[in-house]
């Protein structure tokens, strides 16, 4: 793989690594905090209300960038079923990955060979990364992907900002992921920009606004009614 040069790694305010790209311009995380940000934005705002309602969970996330959403979406349902398929353009380096050191952290300090495994596991093919969680990753760009199946129960959408990457947040996007969910099935996103709330109420989505992480007021999680 080509290295990337252009990427920076930098320590964000709750202590968790983050990456800085320094085209786009943005971190792939809140500098106020990775783990914090991932634990409200994706976890408790995504998983948790959903993880109950359906027995077998499958999750795709727009957006690999350091696996910590996969890394604590298995570490928060360790004996949960979850099938996971993820798009990234860019994987990360190996040296980055490495250098992220997110199974420091307390609440993740028995999931190193977890993390390892999400990032070791060959791209393009499923991975049985424990009996439980199986995980699918393609290296492409999402607006060239096609999905396989229509039966998702939560998406995690993490793509870069509005501002960075305006084609990927558009209501013909959102169409897209309203017609991979079922019933019931939620998408939950960082970003609470007014004209990202109209594109998904236009896809069909009934949007909530929620209160955010430090340094940012709300964000937004969507449901398929």
């Amino acid at each position: 793989m080509k290295e990337n040069n252009n990427l920076q790694l930098i320590l964000t305010e709750d202590k968790s690594y983050s990456i800085y790209n320094e085209v786009v311009g943005e971190s792939y995380h809140s500098h106020k905090g990775a783990y914090t940000e991932s634990m409200l934005v994706f976890i408790k705002n995504g998983l948790l209300p959903i993880m109950n309602v359906f027995q077998n969970l499958k999750v795709f996330e727009m957006g690999f960038g350091t696996g910590l959403n996969a890394l604590l979406t298995q570490n928060t349902a360790p004996s949960k079923t979850i099938f996971y398929e993820t798009v990234e353009a860019f994987p990360l380096e190996k040296r980055f990955i490495d250098l992220l050191s997110y199974t420091d952290l307390p609440d993740l300090r028995s999931s190193l060979h977890v993390f390892e495994s999400l990032h070791l596991c060959d791209w393009n093919k499923e991975a049985a990364i424990t009996p439980y969680f199986t995980l699918l990753k393609h290296h492409c760009d999402f607006l060239d992907f096609e999905f396989n199946s229509n039966d998702f129960h939560l998406i995690y959408y993490d793509a870069f900002s509005l501002e960075a990457q305006q084609e990927l947040w558009t209501e013909d996007v959102f169409v897209k992921l309203y017609q991979i969910l079922v019933e019931g099935g939620v998408l939950v996103t960082y970003s609470s920009k007014g004209q990202v709330k109209r594109a998904l109420r236009s896809a069909g989505f009934r949007v909530e606004r929620l209160a955010g992480p430090p340094g940012k007021r709300h964000v937004l999680r969507a449901t398929k009614d």
